[in-house]
């Protein structure tokens, strides 16, 4: 029998409610869970701003979807749900596609199913995720034409033998292409589209996938997707439908994130993607090839793109062979560039002469394909040379612009970025408070794990602990806060463990000194350990080392960077209780591991992000231009932060135990070490094995 959702969430996770029918045993109550629930309802009824960290096993999937259940449903039953303008729609967004995965195929079929109420949940993706099947055919036709590369071909060949088969028509299904840069021109694009004149609109994978997102009420989308619509409503349009409010879990990434999507960015293998793709000379391939042969020389601006192509190719070389010499020559370590127009920009110009040829020569063909593929190729040779001028003559205002160089290949990787000092005041015109068509006040959740960097209370609402992410992330000062403390027994369950004796971590001894140490605490819990490291360099030395000791106790070694997929080295750790997994930067968060698989966590060194890092170094010098401490208002609690989700690792569920173990000595040894240990739930904490 289905059961009606009460008006009262708190009984729907009551002992007696109806998930604890449908769980039975698996049922647990969560005072936090209860409280939290409380505070996003109340921000989905009133509007405005809520900042919520509840740790891990508070259950915080459930207690933002049921409030946003409940909002939807209580706004059809009303009357009031109109999908043309978003009333009654939320927007969930994510960081991780594992937490996507959970909301969709786990919690939110659940709360359908005990809610009694109709409402849908669907996951979107950007428009380049679909593959658009009347490009594939004709990539598919013109493909002795088109491309130079017999790999090309054979990519190809995979695409349309998988087009015949799937049922989504998205990159998530798609087998490994041999050359992935095909995707491009067979994927869904805007400019390339014919909408209801197309002979396979009926059969498209994203017009499908656009229905199902305008017609659901609640959307699950990532962070990257959330923040390109954001930053393209700057300009007067978006991707996403209209929505009453937004829930943004795992927002300690939301900084991040935030910042790529603002900034701007050019690189040398956009260009090239662009410029062989109209035109291949040495093999005579391309779209503009394809054009020749089909109507001949006389075409208008037929000819004249050709020749542009090939200008802007040696424009191309000229331009990013300046930024690598003045890079080597001139630049500092770190890449920034303090300073406009360090190169001669010769290529936005000839993009714009090419962007006109392109016109002439659409303008002059009847054929709809071809007119649509041009336009396509028009707007990113404009998108791309507006992009340059601004990255070059750097007219984006209080933004840090830095160049991203890997000449180890054999053709140098370079890319121009500029990204914004400061989201706060972005977020804060585009995002918090915003009013629907109508007037409703949206409402904005941000929740994690990992949000407050300052010591406080389970339960504590004064918001002292927030103010980092306040500071950051421009805030409203009327922001609803809540801190909600992890039901686990961290007491019991878990141990600090911290090495005193080692050298400093930037003493070059230190790799020599650590590796026996990490051997001694792998030995002491027989692997199962994760050790987690802030350079590719330092993990590097001690896998060396490690190796063959490991290979003595058969202890599988992964090694991150090594060339297997992130998802694959996780799979295979799981998969053997005395794995050892050696990952940097993204294994300190949005990995779970339940079970006596993982029992300890070593963390090599405090993840203090690099201070000479072009954005880092930017905000610094801001706070500092303000009157402010850099390092205790920035590097600090941003360390904090990537601390707790390094030891968020362990405990993930109420029978994990185990040890974290800290081999960097100065969070005893500084007095700022102590912010590390007050952050983290109540544990014991032996120094050199001896209890404190």
């Amino acid at each position: 029998m289905m059961v009606t959702m009460p008006m009262e969430l708190s009984h729907v996770l009551a002992t007696d409610g109806p998930i604890a029918r449908r769980l039975g045993e698996r049922f647990e109550v969560r005072p936090q869970q209860a409280q939290m629930i409380e505070a996003v309802d109340h921000v989905l009824q009133e509007g405005g701003t809520g900042v919520i960290e509840a740790g891990t096993g508070v259950g915080k999937s459930f207690a933002y979807l049921l409030p946003a259940a409940k909002y939807i449903m209580d706004m059809q039953e009303s009357g009031q749900a109109d999908k043309n303008i978003g009333r009654g729609r939320v927007v969930i967004s994510t960081h991780t596609i594992a937490l996507q995965e959970q909301l969709l195929n786990k919690d939110i079929p659940l709360i359908q199913a005990i809610s009694g109420g109709e409402f849908s949940a669907v996951l979107v993706k950007g428009r380049a995720n679909y593959v658009s099947l009347r490009r594939l055919k004709r990539a598919s036709q013109q493909q002795q034409e088109l491309f130079p590369d017999p790999e090309d071909v054979n990519s190809i060949d995979v695409i349309e033998r998988w087009a015949q088969s799937t049922t989504d028509g998205s990159l998530a299904t798609l087998p490994q292409l041999s050359r992935p840069s095909v995707w491009s021109r067979v994927a869904s694009d805007h400019e390339d589209c014919m909408g209801r004149r197309c002979p396979t609109f009926n059969k498209c994978f994203y017009q499908a996938a656009r229905r199902r997102m305008e017609n659901a009420d609640l959307l699950v989308v990532n962070h990257a997707l959330f923040f390109a619509d954001l930053a393209m409503r700057r300009e007067g349009f978006g991707f996403l439908p209209p929505y009453d409010h937004v829930i943004l879990d795992e927002a300690h990434t939301v900084e991040s994130v935030a910042s790529d999507y603002f900034g701007i960015q050019v690189s040398r293998y956009q260009v090239h993607l662009l410029l062989s793709t109209l035109a291949n000379a040495r093999r005579q391939k391309g779209f503009l090839y394809a054009q020749l042969r089909k109507y001949g020389s006389e075409t208008p601006g037929l000819q004249r793109a050709m020749d542009q192509v090939y200008v802007a190719h040696r424009a191309m070389e000229n331009l990013f062979g300046e930024l690598i010499g003045w890079q080597e020559n001139a630049g500092r370590s770190n890449g920034r560039v303090q300073q406009p127009n360090i190169v001669t920009n010769e290529l936005s110009p000839v993009l714009k002469e090419l962007a006109s040829s392109l016109k002439l020569v659409r303008d002059c063909t009847e054929d709809d394909d071809e007119r649509l593929e041009l336009a396509s190729y028009i707007n990113r040779a404009q998108s791309i040379a507006g992009a340059l001028t601004a990255l070059i003559e750097q007219t984006v205002e209080d933004s840090v612009y830095w160049i991203e160089m890997q000449t180890e290949h054999r053709i140098p990787r370079v890319k121009l970025v500029c990204a914004p000092i400061e989201v706060g005041p972005l977020l804060s015109e585009h995002l918090y408070n915003k009013s629907n068509e109508d007037g409703l006040k949206g409402g904005v959740i941000l929740t994690s794990a990992t949000l407050a960097t300052g010591k406080a209370e389970s339960g504590d609402t004064s918001g002292k602990a927030f103010k980092h992410l306040f500071d950051r992330l421009g805030l409203p000062s009327d922001s609803i806060t809540l801190l909600l403390g992890s039901p686990f027994d961290y007491a019991n369950q878990a141990q600090l463990h911290v090495a005193s004796s080692l050298p400093d971590p930037n003493h070059k001894e230190y790799a020599n000194k650590v590796s026996p140490l990490i051997l001694e605490h792998l030995d002491q819990t027989d692997g199962g350990a994760f050790v987690l490291f802030t350079s590719f360099k330092l993990l590097r030395e001690v896998s060396q080392w490690l190796e063959p000791f490991l290979a003595q106790r058969d202890m599988p070694m992964l090694v991150h960077g090594s060339g297997v997929q992130r998802s694959e080295l996780l799979e295979t750790f799981k998969r053997n209780p005395r794995s050892v997994l050696l990952g940097a930067d993204s294994f300190w968060q949005g990995v779970d591991v339940i079970g006596d698989g993982l029992r300890n966590v070593i963390i090599t060194r405090l993840p203090f992000v690099p201070p000479d890092q072009p954005l880092v170094e930017a905000r610094t010098e801001q706070i500092r231009l303000k009157g402010g401490n850099p390092f205790s208002q920035y590097s600090l609690p941003e360390a904090v932060l990537k601390f707790k989700q390094g030891f968020g690792r362990l405990i993930r569920s109420k029978q994990d135990e185990g040890r974290v173990v800290v081999l960097d000595n100065r969070i005893v040894s500084k007095s700022y070490g102590r912010a590390f240990i007050d952050a983290l739930p109540r544990v014991p904490v032996y120094v050199d094995q001896v209890t404190v």
